[in-house]
């Protein structure tokens, strides 16, 4: 390599010049080395990018350089990032025109495409929801089929329905139904467990179904069990008889009725069946279609959905269930003229859609309605043997237990949160009933099916129970739709609030909407 005599003397200076600088801190001026003068090049101080002073110990020492390295340096690559990786790295230039972006595939998709694929989401959540419904009421209600309540039923029917009264015997001075309580108590033993059917769903709970059971109390679980009226005739023989007879009427009444479907699936979770659990509160419900005339070879089922109205029967039943194991439900039992207990349907004509127009469908009147208090694993009495595996309790608990099922009655101050009833009209239909055991309890003893009634203004049907048990106070509202979609649940709501402080957090709107 050759080097000029001008790159030579540049180099020599510059070495010099560095060296007096680091041992004097001479940064300029004329420097005398060995009786000549050498006047220092110019030097390049280097900033560091973590340096607030500038560095005097890095110094660009010039380098000789051969003809045509320019050249080369023109040759080499420029790293725009500084990095020793490069240029493995991705360099892109959004200058340069022809750069396209990648966009990945493009689908032409139609618009029904699309819907679909958003139904078929919405379905999934669906299900989804459905089997939370489904696991949660086996596993809170049914105690996962493990155990079981033991319950007094009370029945209450009302005179709509009962024979041997005139029109003006059936309603009371404010023109209501007048209810009939019956004398003896049924004694009953519920539950309910999994079943396995077959299915060629992916879904698990799709091959999954719930039976529930009810039955009446076997001699030998009520052995020395005397309550209510029947301690005040245990030494007539006729009265008990009679009263043993009315029993097992109200027991073939209530029990063999069906209040929710006979096996329970996860999509009749799904709102429109009626049947929905929340919190330590439940509802469940099933019906009986209206007969009806096929009009120009539409029928019914052809016409419209599964589960729409009208119907010819329609049984509901709420329930509110304690943390100690203690629960409080109600059945109502609704039915048209014509379809009571003790009247024979098989000479009833069967219904015109076409002549009717759409209107003056039968409403459905209030059969009965049964208040239910149970245990679990015992009897709710303070005199009942304990049925469970546990230890006997003490008496106080089990004398507990009686005043919150069967003590004072009526919720205190009445319903918690009043809610929305509808026109004055549709509010006529309501009827508000205090119940042993701290309930009150608000229903509808009138349900319209013909969409013009109440100047086709009503628009949801409301049932609600109040019962406080312990330290807590719970209020469930089951909200339900009008006309055809009377099946339909519109909203379960539940309300929960201790006791003591019910009074100073009472909702204070007037009974328009429970959700605040």
């Amino acid at each position: 390599m050759k080097f000029s005599s001008l790159a030579c003397a540049a180099l020599v200076a510059t070495s010099s010049n560095a060296f007096y600088v680091q041992a004097f801190g001479v940064t300029g001026g004329v420097v005398a080395s060995r009786g000549k003068i050498i006047r220092p090049m110019p030097t390049k101080t280097v900033w560091g990018s973590s340096r607030i002073l500038p560095n005097h110990h890095h110094h660009i020492i010039l380098k000789a350089k051969e003809e045509g390295d320019e050249e080369e340096e023109e040759k080499e690559v420029e790293n725009p990032y500084a990095d020793p990786n490069y240029p493995e790295l991705e360099f892109v230039n959004y200058d340069d025109p022809d750069y396209v972006v990648d966009q990945g595939e493009i689908f032409q998709e139609n618009e029904d495409d699309t819907l679909e694929q958003i139904e078929a989401m919405r379905e999934e959540r669906r299900r989804r929801n459905d089997e939370f419904q489904f696991e949660t009421y086996h596993s809170k209600i049914l105690k996962n089929g493990e155990q079981e309540y033991r319950g007094e039923w009370t029945v209450y029917r009302t005179s709509t329905f009962l024979n041997g009264m005139s029109a003006e015997e059936q309603l009371d001075a404010n023109g209501m139904p007048r209810l009939v309580k019956s004398k003896s108590v049924l004694r009953t033993v519920s539950s309910g467990k999994k079943i396995q059917v077959e299915t060629d769903s992916d879904w698990r709970v799709d091959g999954e179904r719930i039976e529930h059971l009810e039955r009446m109390a076997t001699e030998e679980e009520v052995q020395g069990l005397l309550i209510g009226e029947e301690a005040e005739y245990n030494d007539d023989l006729a009265t008990l008889a009679q009263l043993q007879s009315d029993k097992e009427y109200q027991s073939k009444l209530i029990l063999e009725c069906s209040y929710r479907p006979s096996l329970m699936s996860s999509f009749d979770f799904r709102g429109v069946q009626g049947n929905m659990i929340c919190g330590n509160s439940y509802t469940v419900c099933d019906a009986v279609p209206l007969p009806l005339k096929v009009d120009n070879g539409v029928s019914k089922e052809d016409d419209d959905e599964e589960h729409d109205g009208p119907f010819a029967e329609m049984r509901t039943e709420i329930g509110i269930q304690d943390d100690s194991g203690k629960r409080f439900r109600i059945k109502f039992d609704y039915r048209i003229p014509g379809f009571g207990p003790d009247d024979d349907v098989s000479e009833i004509e069967k219904f015109s859609l076409e002549e009717s127009n759409g209107s003056e469908l039968p409403p459905l009147m209030l059969s009965s309605f049964t208040v239910c208090r149970e245990a679990l694993d015992r009897w709710p009495i303070s005199t009942s043997p304990v049925t469970s595996d546990e230890e006997e309790e003490d008496e106080s608990k089990q004398s507990k237990i009686d005043y919150e099922l069967f003590g004072p009655p009526g919720a205190a101050g009445g319903l918690y949160d009043p809610p929305p009833v509808g026109s004055d009209s549709q509010a006529s239909q309501y009827m508000l009933i205090d119940l042993e055991g701290g309930a009150t309890i608000l229903f509808p003893y009138k349900l319209d099916q013909d969409p013009n009634a109440h100047d086709g203004k009503a628009k949801s049907w409301v049932t609600s129970l109040d019962w406080s048990s312990g330290k807590m106070r719970y209020q469930v509202d089951r909200k339900v739709l009008a006309h055809k979609k009377l099946k339909g649940l519109k909203t379960l709501e539940l309300s929960e609030v201790q006791a003591s402080d019910a009074d100073v957090y009472r909702p204070r709107d007037g009974g328009t909407d429970m959700r605040q």
